[in-house]
């Protein structure tokens, strides 16, 4: 099965007479959009532009550079500290500090774009790219809202580009040899996923009153870019800790949840959930919070009964106590992980560790699948050159992150179910929380088919 079965398009994308004026303009300043670029480049080489270069960014730089035919064509970062450092390891490529600057200003001179900038710039610069008809490699979770994770994948797909979300461990080969043992039905048909991490990137303290000057090395309104204004906080946004607060990150489920989901997602070939309710403390308006535990039900696939319910535990929640997920008190569960609840045994999937099936005197005979690793992000460059496929492509990642971005919107209404029209891409019957699958773009921010 296909990620274009298991997700098939649903409603055409229709743009606006502006909004398409808007990106035809874009496209016409940078020559024709193609599909297809390794054909187009100079000796076959992929030109990359890397939007944001410090932090993971710059683990995705170097890692993308590895690659012998790719050439680093453009560097883009709002903090012109960060920029300078990158540019000193790739003295050829272009800096740029805005990168609607640098996609206007090189168009066709670059194929493909990475982005690992703070989560709610992700659809932003991605979308803008995916316009020029550009390939996207976007780091985890591709995207900050519901909608724009369903708007990435359509027009990836509508206009055949080649994609890769930045989940690096969905191609290594202990968790594709843990997805070829659950499809292999070692354990049976699963009815329950718990999964978990006691990382703590929630923030349960009120907005920052200690505002002063951004450095001067920081350009704070790029760094905002579409969200609201505000007044720079030193130590709570820029370069760290935005994974914390709700305008800009995900908290600990958009942050290790998309990892610790990959995996079962995957594994079990999941579609959308039918509903999601989160205990977790009242919101804030600031911050998510630092615990949490999610409930999903998904509709039931070949590899479950006939519907799955999941559980996400973080923070100090987790992991969950052994005796509350059925399994003896001397099972000693790791800080992060993944437990599979099967027919016929269950399988625990630490994060990042070899599965163990339970209970291991049933399964001692049992022969384990040898599944290769893969270089995730060579994956991308070959996939771009015309070689091979993306394992995690917009057609899987957009799913993938609808679901995990509805436990992120669950958490402002604790103790609520949230019913899930996965067709029409609303929550039934709360419109406090279907206002939130959306978000206005600040103004000058806009972004054709986003805002």
């Amino acid at each position: 099965m296909t990620h274009h079965d298991r997700y098939p398009l649903r409603a055409p994308i229709r743009l606006s007479r502006r909004t398409f004026l808007v990106t035809a303009t874009a496209v016409a300043g940078s020559g024709t959009a193609r599909s297809r670029v390794g054909a187009a480049s100079p000796n076959g080489r992929l030109r990359t532009a890397h939007i944001g270069v410090g932090g993971m960014g710059g683990a995705d730089l170097a890692s993308i550079a590895s690659h012998p035919q790719v050439e680093v064509a453009a560097l883009c970062d709002v903090d012109q500290g960060t920029l300078e450092k990158a540019a000193a390891r790739h003295p050829h490529a272009r800096s740029f500090r805005d990168f609607r600057e640098m996609l206007a200003t090189l168009g066709d001179t670059i194929d493909a774009v990475v982005v690992s900038t703070p989560d709610h710039t992700h659809a932003p610069a991605a979308m803008s790219a995916l316009h020029l008809g550009k390939a996207v490699y976007c780091q985890k979770p591709l995207t900050h809202e519901v909608h724009e994770a369903r708007q990435l994948r359509q027009v990836a797909e509508a206009r055949s580009l080649v994609t890769q979300m930045g989940i690096q461990v969905h191609s290594s080969a202990i968790y594709r040899r843990a997805a070829r043992m659950i499809r292999d039905g070692v354990i049976g048909k699963v009815s329950h996923v718990h999964a978990w991490s006691s990382k703590n990137w929630g923030y349960d303290g009120a907005a920052p009153t200690n505002d002063q000057a951004p450095p001067a090395s920081l350009d704070w309104n790029l760094w905002l870019g579409t969200a609201a204004t505000r007044p720079y906080a030193p130590g709570l946004y820029h370069p760290g800790n935005w994974r914390r607060l709700v305008d800009f990150g995900t908290g600990t489920l958009g942050d290790m949840g998309v990892h610790i989901f990959d995996t079962p997602f995957d594994a079990l070939e999941l579609t959308a959930p039918r509903w999601v309710r989160t205990t977790c403390r009242p919101p804030t308006g600031v911050g998510h919070p630092e615990r949490n535990m999610v409930e999903y039900e998904f509709p039931g696939t070949a590899h479950t009964t006939e519907s799955l319910r999941w559980t996400w535990y973080d923070g100090a929640d987790a992991p969950p106590k052994s005796a509350d997920v059925k399994l003896p008190e001397d099972v000693k569960l790791p800080d992060q992980g993944a437990l599979f609840i099967g027919e016929g045994g269950a399988m625990l999937l630490p994060h990042i560790g070899e599965a163990v099936l339970l209970p291991q005197k049933k399964f001692a005979d049992y022969r384990r699948p040898d599944v290769p690793d893969v270089n995730h992000y060579h994956q991308w460059v070959d996939a771009c050159l015309g070689k091979g496929r993306t394992s995690a492509d917009f057609a899987y990642a957009g799913p993938l992150t609808e679901a995990l971005l509805l436990g992120v919107v669950a958490n402002r209404f604790p103790g609520r179910t949230l019913s899930w029209n996965a067709e029409t891409l609303a929550v039934v019957d709360l419109p406090e929380a279907d206002a939130l699958i959306r978000r206005r773009y600040r103004d000058g921010f806009e972004v054709p088919g986003l805002s």
